[in-house]
């Protein structure tokens, strides 16, 4: 299986609009709009082409050809700048494949490079323990457990703080 994580650019319109309409939402934030329209798809690349490799970064997770999932880094600000929150989502047809484990260890060591972060933060919904063990896979550490900390579709969660150091 070749994975590639690419920039995303205008011609990556519709297999974005794709993977946003067709992703496992559970533990995703309700900022990510559903359905995916071509406008939520166009302001999306419109603030990646603004922002990319200065305030953040945003990877296609590309298998074989295809947009399967996406991964991004966005730095913090004020004091709190030299860490960034890292999140992803994949297609569920490619989970359990060692793919966002790849992804994730690619996509902290580039963070750590062009955004010049000393720390890379996750936040993990208590069930999802696949993404859990993704970040243990890539050395982050569990920090925190902050209890009943986000609502989704009228469940309430704890969220799992991970943490990444500079390697």
């Amino acid at each position: 299986m070749n994975i590639l994580l690419g920039k995303c650019t205008q011609a990556d319109k519709e297999g974005l609009k794709a993977l946003c309409n067709a992703v496992d939402r559970r533990y995703l934030a309700d900022s990510i709009p559903y359905p995916y329209t071509d406008s939520d798809a166009e302001q999306w690349l419109k603030m990646v082409q603004e922002t990319e490799e200065k305030e953040r970064l945003f990877r296609a997770i590309v298998v074989d050809g295809k947009i399967v999932g996406s991964i991004s880094v966005e730095k913090k600000a004020d004091v709190c700048r030299i860490d960034g929150n890292i999140g992803y989502m994949l297609l569920t047809d490619y989970w359990s494949k060692g793919i966002m484990t790849q992804a994730v260890g690619e996509m902290s060591r580039l963070a750590f490079d062009i955004l010049d972060l000393r720390r890379i933060t996750a936040l993990v919904y208590e069930p999802n323990i696949a993404s859990a063990k993704v970040l243990e896979k890539n050395g982050y550490i569990k920090e925190a457990t902050i209890r009943n900390a986000v609502i989704k579709d009228n469940h309430i969660y704890t969220i799992l703080q991970y943490g990444l150091l500079r390697f």
